[in-house]
């Protein structure tokens, strides 16, 4: 499956924002999605994640109450709507997929659990 994330860009803090996963190639409600970050000078991060038919969602305790995902397997995407954003928000947000499996239960913020990865998309937010 190829993803592509859009929606970066330069932000007031304060404002929301909508990032988006677009997915091609495979059927997209057998996918797990992630969406991670990586500031800059850090380790790539856990965001939010959701399962395959959207019952299932996680959130890293940082984000949490912030930021909601949400998947449309009719449109093959996958959003990470986030209000109230703040300056340290700014990094690299990276869309991931996996075929859905019982493990993502408890693995769902690890990199090693994803399979596929987007190329990323750029949030810059200003104080």
């Amino acid at each position: 499956v190829q993803l592509q994330a859009s929606g970066g860009g330069l932000v007031q803090a304060g404002d929301p924002l909508r990032l988006s996963c677009a997915a091609s190639g495979r059927t997209f409600s057998n996918y797990n999605m992630g969406w991670f970050r990586q500031a800059p000078g850090k380790d790539r991060a856990f965001v939010a994640a959701i399962s395959g038919d959207g019952g299932d969602t996680y959130y890293a305790e940082t984000v949490k109450g912030r930021v909601t995902i949400s998947r449309d397997n009719a449109k093959n995407t996958v959003n990470l709507q986030m209000n109230i954003v703040q300056p340290e928000d700014t990094a690299v947000y990276y869309c991931a997929a996996v075929v859905t499996r019982v493990s993502f239960h408890w693995m769902y913020s690890s990199e090693r659990e994803y399979t596929y990865w987007g190329q990323g998309t750029l949030v810059t937010v200003s104080s």
